[in-house]
């Protein structure tokens, strides 16, 4: 009953503050006709646009989005290259989409200004006269789209024939006190107008048409196909042209679907139930859908999928086919549902949209399977059920991800434009946190209040041109009887943490006095439970707390207090949340072993350990065991330990690090390191060095975190401690004096600017060492450039400077080709070898020369440039030149050159020296030795490559 009274109440409140405007609706209408050779589409464009602001317009806007496609200077391109996506970028001509305007006419045909804006997929229409508020004009336009492939959105022609057609006809821009002019960057968040749009379309045989539009049956003429399709109060029409058939209607009670999603092992008629079941929830939950029929298409569900396990192949996937179908279908269904009928700002409030959907999936989940784990069966399988992983629910992985980029001082705001987003936030933490953020007001509010404004909401602005996040919160607040504006400006506009903690708890027998901190300063509600043997005996909300404040609450029988106990807040740090009454828990949690990472457990202190195995020619392999605290989540405070025995030295190896992490918000300084690592190998056989490195390092990031730029300033103090063999010499004879001077110390200054872009790659480097034998200043500069041919030219310039050198030996001395690496940072196979294959591996470091040399080493100073130039694909020319100089000598004039195998650039590439100051290498004896090879191995560095465009 209650519930009842509030639903009418609300529903009245959001009716009295909606005053419905009379707009003008936009008249669409097309003839389109596609060829499917050449993969266009004529099309002759009818357009009514009625002028529905109170500004005379003397101009109007049109999206083209299909011109995003037409060369490597298109904002989607350059999208493209900063998610290390170089496809667009190196597109062939055929494989690019563009639109060839004809000609833009009035009712009387005169022909009209037009011009492409900058952006280049928007047109600007110049009227011969101002349209006046209210009035329309109709406009006559004829063009051709040249259809893309699909390889780079999905959308286009794809390689089987068939067509996905999106955003593929000019439709206006939103003139809202100023145009809204938004261009196309692969992210489906086109800004447009409202319309009645009417299509005929024109088709080969041989096809299959399902769209998101009203349609009729196909009629078939001679070598062709046509059929009109219709759409009232629309943004855009969506068209699948499939070889075979693959869509199948579904009439439900509330709502017709057109859908191609399934599994084979889930049967026809249990998908038909399942689609009746996600169809029912949402008219139940949301509210009735306006048009006839909602395409709910597999190609939109890979465009936005369920991230996780749910990703893995069939033959793997943890959770039940029933379950896994109705998650894909019912995110996919939402999605497609919003977008065809809210109509926000998609570019800049997208995130109200992802509220409801996520909200509504975290609520269909808890009504539907509430004890769903997150790793579904796997969490039943022995050796696994015992991770906090496995115990974790299904809808607790919304906090895991969106907690990923918190913790690495990545996230953004719900309100920072779409376009702006990192990869990782775009896809998913936004959308996660959006629907936490609804679910998190829930709890506080009531859960039926915000399940009454969602349908208000609703069903008041389906449909509406021009609705407004200020709507959203106007109806939320109508039907709220606490504050909520901590919502809003704080958990939606900002991306301050919430981070509390329970501290001075003192107890009476009637009652409990205790401190709440807000150690983030983030005002917004947090709740606290009371625990009695692990049952929940009170429950309280508390606000307004700024920085700290005291509260006095009834004891009931409690023996512990507990904040965000229900994890409902999506709270930055939970592992100080407990106090006990009974003692001192906050010190005296349960310590847990656990193989392998796992998921954070804030009611452990959690060790985690996993073999381990490395290599090197003289210790062999190494096995381990690695003891580290860091789990899935980002943490301040990490410790890594790792002991191995090596096999061929029979003794202990290994390395050990501990490391403070500090993030700084908002700020420019990204984030600050402090740490200490030591770790002993050996160098040579039975002959070891041990390293001991304090370090402070800062980290620099622009406040556009999609720039891929990055600037580093590290200090260290590297402690070095030899010992060897008597009569061991090490790189081509040169004598160490190891008896007299075993260890050295270096003091190091580290300055790197990085703007790592995959079309325009620069990097800087300034390195200064200062030890008791010497003190030197070094220079390196990178850069490379992609060109839309596919050629890439790199080019690296390195100069060193001895300040002072009182070394006799070349150990510290500048090299060409293979540095002593007297700092132990490079990762050599066998780092004293002068012969075999170990030997021939190159990192490209100091001189960066590939062809070997016998006097290869600079006491005083170096300056060398090297350079490569792609012939086809990954074959490259490369040529290095230099001089180098020893103290009281004249500098050498040194060059090398050859061809370059660049398979994966920094990871694995191979060197053939053709000429160099040693003659004609390729013609001379024992060639093989000669050739030089870079491979990287290191997993962390490895898996880099494919998660870089996530962070």
């Amino acid at each position: 009953m209650r519930k009842a009274q509030l639903l009418f109440l609300c529903t009245n409140l959001a009716l009295v503050l909606f005053a419905f405007s009379s707009y003008g609706q936009h008249i669409n209408e097309l003839t389109a006709t596609l060829d499917s050779t050449s993969h266009q589409i004529e099309i002759k464009q009818r357009f009514v646009y009625v002028n529905n602001s109170k500004t005379n317009l003397s101009t109007l806007y049109f999206n083209d989005w299909n011109n995003a496609y037409a060369n490597n200077t298109t904002p989607l391109s350059k999208h493209f290259s900063e998610d290390f996506d170089r496809s667009l970028h190196l597109a062939k001509n055929k494989e690019r989409g563009f639109t060839i305007i004809k000609s833009i006419v009035n009712k009387e045909y005169q022909g009209l200004d037009w011009e492409r804006t900058n952006m280049q997929d928007l047109i600007k229409i110049t009227l011969e006269e101002p349209l006046l508020a209210g009035e329309s004009i109709e406009l006559f336009l004829s063009y051709t789209v040249q259809l893309p492939d699909a390889k780079f959105t999905k959308y286009g022609h794809r390689s089987d024939g068939s067509y996905n057609l999106k955003d593929w006809y000019l439709s206006p821009a939103v003139f809202d006190n100023e145009w809204k002019l938004y261009s196309n960057k692969g992210l489906d968040d086109i800004y447009t107008g409202i319309a009645n749009t009417k299509i005929n379309f024109i088709f080969p045989e041989g096809f299959f048409l399902a769209s998101n539009f009203d349609y009729n049956l196909v009629t078939s003429f001679p070598d062709g196909q046509q059929i009109s399709l219709s759409g009232s109060n629309r943004k855009n029409c969506d068209i699948l042209l499939t070889i075979e058939k693959q869509f199948t209607k579904h009439v439900t009670g509330v709502l017709t679907v057109t859908t191609d999603i399934e599994s084979s092992k889930y049967n026809e008629i249990s998908q038909g139930i399942s689609i009746n079941k996600v169809a029912h929830f949402l008219d139940e939950n949301l509210g009735r859908y306006p048009h006839q029929n909602l395409l709910v298409s597999e190609l939109e569900y890979s465009k936005n999928p369920l991230y996780g396990l749910n990703q893995l192949p069939s033959f793997v996937r943890p959770y039940q086919e029933k379950f896994q179908f109705e998650m894909m279908f019912l995110k996919t269904t939402l999605n497609s549902f919003l977008q065809e009928t809210l109509f926000l700002n998609p570019r800049k409030e997208r995130w109200v949209n992802d509220a409801i959907a996520n909200y509504l999936m975290i609520k269909y989940v808890e009504i539907n399977y509430p004890n769903q784990k997150l790793i579904g069966k796997l969490a039943n399988v022995w050796g696994v059920r015992g991770f906090h992983l496995a115990k974790m629910d299904f809808n607790e992985q919304y906090n895991l991800l969106q907690m990923l980029p918190a913790r690495r001082n990545i996230d953004q705001s719900l309100i920072t434009s779409n376009d702006s987003l990192t990869r990782l936030n775009q896809k998913i933490a936004n959308r996660y946190k959006a629907g936490l953020g609804l679910a998190y007001l829930a709890d506080y509010i009531g859960e039926e209040r915000v399940d009454s404004t969602i349908i208000d909401f609703y069903d008041v602005h389906k449909l509406q041109a021009k609705t407004k996040v200020s709507d959203f919160k106007q109806v939320l607040k109508q039907c709220s009887d606490d504050e909520i504006d901590w919502f809003f400006n704080e958990y939606v506009s900002t991306r301050k943490k919430i981070d509390f903690k329970i501290k001075k708890l003192e107890k009476t027998e009637d009652s409990i006095t205790f401190t709440l901190k807000n150690k983030r300063k983030t005002n917004v509600p947090i709740s606290l439970f009371g625990l009695k043997k692990d049952s929940v005996v009170s429950k309280y909300w508390f606000s307004d707390i700024d920085s700290s404040k005291t509260f006095t609450i009834p004891r009931l029988g409690e023996d512990r207090l507990v904040l965000n106990y229900d994890q409902k807040i999506p709270e930055f740090n939970q592992r100080d949340n407990w106090k006990t009454l009974n003692g001192f828990f906050s010190s005296n949690k349960k310590l847990q072993f656990r193989f392998f990472k796992d998921t954070e457990d804030p009611y452990y202190t959690q060790v985690f350990y996993v073999p381990i195995a490395n290599f090197n020619i003289y210790d062999g392999i190494t096995p381990g065991l690695r003891i580290y605290n860091k789990t899935f989540l980002e943490r301040q405070f990490t410790y890594d330990i790792a002991p191995q025995y090596s096999f061929l030295e029979r003794t202990m190896v290994g390395n050990a690090s501990l490391r403070y992490r500090k993030y700084h918000g908002d700020s420019k300084l990204f984030v600050s390191n402090y740490s200490i690592s030591g770790g002993t190998n050996h160098f040579q056989t039975n002959s070891r060095f041990t390293t001991i490195t304090p370090a402070i390092s800062f980290g620099w990031r622009p406040s556009d975190l999609r720039s891929n730029r990055r600037q580093s300033l590290l200090f260290r103090h590297r402690n070095v401690f030899r010992s060897i063999d008597e009569g061991v010499l090490l790189d081509d004879g040169i004598d160490l004096d190891l008896e007299n001077n075993p260890d050295y110390s270096v003091f190091n200054i580290r300055y790197r600017n990085l703007d790592n872009n995959i079309v325009n790659y620069k990097s800087s480097l300034i390195d200064f060492q200062h030890s008791s034998e010497f003190t030197k200043l070094a220079v390196e500069l990178e850069y490379r450039k992609l060109y839309e041919s596919n050629r890439q030219l790199n080019l690296r310039f390195y100069a060193g400077k001895f300040l002072r050198n009182k070394s006799d030996s070349d150990f510290f001395s500048f090299a060409l080709d293979r540095p002593t690496d007297y700092m132990f940072d490079l990762g050599y196979l066998g780092r004293s070898e002068d012969s075999g294959l170990t030997s021939q591996q190159i990192i490209i470091a100091e001189g960066g020369f590939k062809s070997q040399f016998e006097d290869q080493f600079g006491s005083d100073w170096i300056a060398t440039t090297n350079a490569s130039f792609n012939l086809w694909r990954w074959i490259e020319l490369y040529g290095d030149v230099g001089f180098i100089g020893d103290k009281d000598e004249r500098a050498r004039f040194v060059y090398d050159s050859g061809v370059r195998l660049n398979l994966v650039t920094d990871y694995f590439e191979l060197y053939f020296p053709i000429y160099s100051n040693n003659g004609w290498e390729i013609a001379q004896p024992n060639y093989a030795n000669t050739i030089r090879f870079v491979v990287t191995i290191s997993p962390r560095t490895l898996t880099g490559l494919f998660t870089r465009r996530w962070f």
